[in-house]
């Protein structure tokens, strides 16, 4: 059951403007990369369900924080279909993400008070995805989709529309500071920003300076 409202998740996800977007399949290393993001500033980070026993890792994480950092809203990406997202919500999910538009999870989100943010790559699949009462949609792949200038394009005749782009936004003030001056409510970061090289070696203080960089350079382009 989720600990946090969806109200507060979604609050916290425009607040912040950045959700860190891993999966590692070592529960402690999961650990350490959760706790870094937080130590960096940013509290609302989504466990991708890649790999098998995904379901376990997070699960795991879930109990964990509960306790030792509540503070931290965990919740799962990856997800394509309402069974799954089932499973995750019963052992603690906060939001649920996805690369596609699934109308099933969208309703299951619904019925439980989760917020939802499904991979949507038009205008059309976006008011699909309000319809079902999303709240801020995840534009995926962002940069194959068209970028920033495709949430600038579509906050025109849509100003309502809450924007998290993921895929092609860089860990430098140039992309950050783009994609927010186009009017993006927030931004999903993965590997860009928890780098394969920092988790390999160790280097979780690396991962805690790229969050705390990332955020600093939100706030300077939200003005």
């Amino acid at each position: 059951m989720a600990r946090f409202t969806r109200l507060e998740v979604l609050n916290a996800m425009i607040d912040l403007g950045l959700i860190p977007v891993f999966y590692h399949k070592d529960v402690e290393v999961a650990k350490k990369i959760v706790t870094a993001c937080a130590e960096g500033g940013a509290r609302v980070i989504e466990f991708t369900n890649r790999g098998d026993f995904a379901y376990h890792v997070f699960t795991e994480l879930s109990r964990h924080f509960a306790t030792t950092a509540p503070q931290i809203v965990l919740g799962v990406g990856s997800v394509v279909d309402a069974p799954t997202a089932a499973m995750y919500i019963a052992s603690g999910a906060n939001f649920v993400v996805g690369p596609l538009l699934n109308a099933e999870v969208a309703r299951l989100c619904n019925r439980r008070k989760l917020a939802y943010s499904p991979g949507c790559g038009s205008v059309s699949e976006i008011a699909q995805a309000e319809e079902l009462g999303v709240e801020i949609v995840k534009v995926f792949p962002g940069s194959s989709v068209g970028g920033p200038g495709f949430v600038k394009a579509v906050l025109g005749p849509c100003p309502w529309t809450r924007i998290m782009p993921t895929g092609g936004v860089d860990a430098t003030k140039e992309s950050i500071s783009t994609w927010f001056k186009a009017g993006v409510a927030c931004v999903g970061m993965g590997s860009n920003l928890i780098t394969k090289e920092a988790v390999a070696a160790g280097d979780f203080e690396a991962i805690t300076r790229n969050v705390a960089q990332v955020l600093a350079w939100i706030k300077e382009a939200r003005g």
